[in-house]
């Protein structure tokens, strides 16, 4: 008798790191459902990925910025995915979010509010049927806010700590809900950016550190170890002589 496939639904399918991980759970024998805004970037990725991995891959669209519209979108996939992971995110311009109210509600409500709302809704789905994995994928940047990044830090804060509650929430109840904290990650978000070698990591890194914190039922990963350290350490400065620090 066959094992029916499990489903991962991937929120930010067209990301780099989305591809990546739709690839790696493709790969471990997952049905996977894309979703994201681009139609046609959607629909060049399941070609991609079903012909890898001959699983079975379906897109579905999704703006994380469109609140209204999460229930229907929920309704209308093929099957209530047995694990979900959420991508979505928008570095944004630090100097034009301070100036720019407009431009910093988008990229809070990016990284926040909406990947926040949504998980929520898949959560009472979950808790309702009694069983299903959240993964959230956070930032190391939400451990600490920085003079450089604070409007997308202070997004992905909020966002760590929503997953910190709603794990406790689901904890006794058959849902697990994981945080993964990449650092910096090879991705086209950090084209251009002047980031130290050795900490940037690869986008399948990031992958199959996720399909890992599912299969082992994580609380909360920092994608390598180092950026564990790293961040304990920026944490542990005091405020006074933080704040004379240019980070």
């Amino acid at each position: 008798m066959t094992t029916p496939s499990k489903t991962l639904l991937v929120l930010g399918g067209t990301s780099d790191i989305g591809r990546a991980t739709a690839l790696a759970f493709a790969a471990d024998g997952w049905t996977v459902q894309l979703a994201g805004r681009d139609p046609e970037a959607l629909q060049r990725e399941l070609n991609d990925i079903a012909a890898r991995s001959g699983q079975r891959v379906t897109t579905h669209a999704f703006d994380v910025l469109r609140t209204e519209s999460f229930a229907s979108f929920l309704v209308a996939l093929p099957a209530l995915p047995d694990a979900v992971v959420c991508l979505i995110g928008l570095l944004g311009d630090q100097s034009r979010a301070e100036s720019d109210a407009d431009y910093a509600a988008t990229v809070m409500r990016s990284n926040y509010e909406g990947p926040s709302l949504v998980l929520g809704e898949l959560a009472n789905r979950f808790l309702a049927r009694g069983f299903g994995t959240i993964v959230g994928v956070s930032s190391v940047a939400g451990d600490r806010g920085r003079g450089s990044n604070y409007v997308y830090g202070s997004a992905k804060a909020g966002f760590t700590a929503f997953l910190s509650g709603l794990r406790n929430r689901c904890a006794a109840k058959g849902v697990h809900v994981a945080t993964v904290k990449p650092g910096f990650v090879r991705t086209k978000m950090t084209a251009g950016m002047k980031l130290p070698e050795a900490l940037l990591t690869e986008p399948s890194v990031v992958a199959a550190a996720i399909l890992k914190a599912v299969q082992n039922k994580r609380d909360v990963v920092y994608v390598t170890g180092i950026w564990r350290l790293i961040m304990a350490i920026i944490t542990a400065i005091p405020e006074t002589i933080f704040k004379k620090l240019k980070l």
